[in-house]
């Protein structure tokens, strides 16, 4: 009875974060103040309300313009590598839990090798043969997706594989894959859900990262890593410039985490059952 307040509350906050995120994303689509690659030199470095809401930077580039678009730019690759990766990982959790034996232990020690390389070295080997981009920013952080959702599937699938309801399917002469879509998906559809909502939080962050390096969409496009790349230069004189983007990323990585908390404890039903 304690804890379903701050689980809600928990929950809500979150929600209503990610949100405000996905609004300003999607009204970037349509509308920004200023188009966000103008480029304002007599404006520049101003700070904010003295020109534009947020200021100016070093380009005098509108940077609420650049944060709205940015916002759209970092949650769509994040969006997409979160499915990307979710979707993969899913189908080898499932597939290993139907298939058990040396599948199993040959998916797992995989994805051993694929948890020790980081994604930003990932994106690195990619950018050099791909080339820096949204798709090769796409790829590396769903590469390192794939081992998370497998081994939360897997080991999800694998409870759910040891119920009655199961052994009863089996006895009725169905077969893995029959039993994997009829019972076992549905059953873990909840963890599915939770795990893909905290791991965008994650993206998010990974996408930033490699804007950061410059892995990410190529210029003029703006993304919130690059914005905090650029502010670098000019900390002292126009701290606004780091500390917006900044705060954005750690914000939305915030939403997200607080959502999937709050889900997760919302759609299990043991929590529901103390409450």
């Amino acid at each position: 009875m304690t804890r379903l307040p701050r689980l809600r509350h928990n929950f809500l906050l979150g929600a209503a974060i990610i949100a405000a995120l996905v609004a300003v994303a999607l009204i970037s689509l349509v509308w920004t103040p200023l188009p966000p690659a103008k480029m304002q030199i007599i404006h520049k470095l101003k700070a904010p309300l003295t020109q534009g809401l947020l200021g100016t930077d070093h380009f005098g580039r509108d940077v609420a313009s650049m944060l709205m678009v940015g916002a759209w730019n970092s949650l769509s690759t994040a969006l997409s590598a979160v499915a990307l990766g979710g979707a993969l990982g899913t189908l080898l959790g499932v597939t290993v839990a139907a298939r058990r034996g040396l599948l199993e232990a040959v998916v797992m020690r995989a994805n051993d090798v694929i948890f020790a390389v980081p994604p930003i070295l990932s994106a690195m080997m990619l950018g050099a043969l791909m080339g820096t981009g949204r798709l090769t920013a796409i790829i590396a952080i769903a590469v390192f997706m794939v081992p998370v959702f497998a081994r939360v599937t897997a080991g999800a699938a694998l409870q759910v594989w040891s119920r009655d309801f199961v052994m009863a399917a089996r006895a009725a002469g169905k077969g893995p894959m029959l039993i994997t879509t009829e019972h076992v998906l549905p059953n873990i559809a909840n963890q599915i859900v939770v795990q893909a909502t905290i791991q965008l939080g994650l993206a998010m962050l990974t996408e930033a990262g490699l804007s950061f390096l410059g892995l990410g969409l190529a210029p003029p496009a703006p993304t919130w890593g690059r914005m905090l790349a650029e502010a670098q230069t000019y900390l002292g004189p126009a701290p606004w410039l780091a500390i917006l983007p900044g705060s954005a990323i750690a914000l939305s990585v915030l939403g997200f985490n607080m959502l999937g908390d709050g889900l997760r404890d919302l759609l299990d039903p043991r929590d529901r059952g103390q409450g």
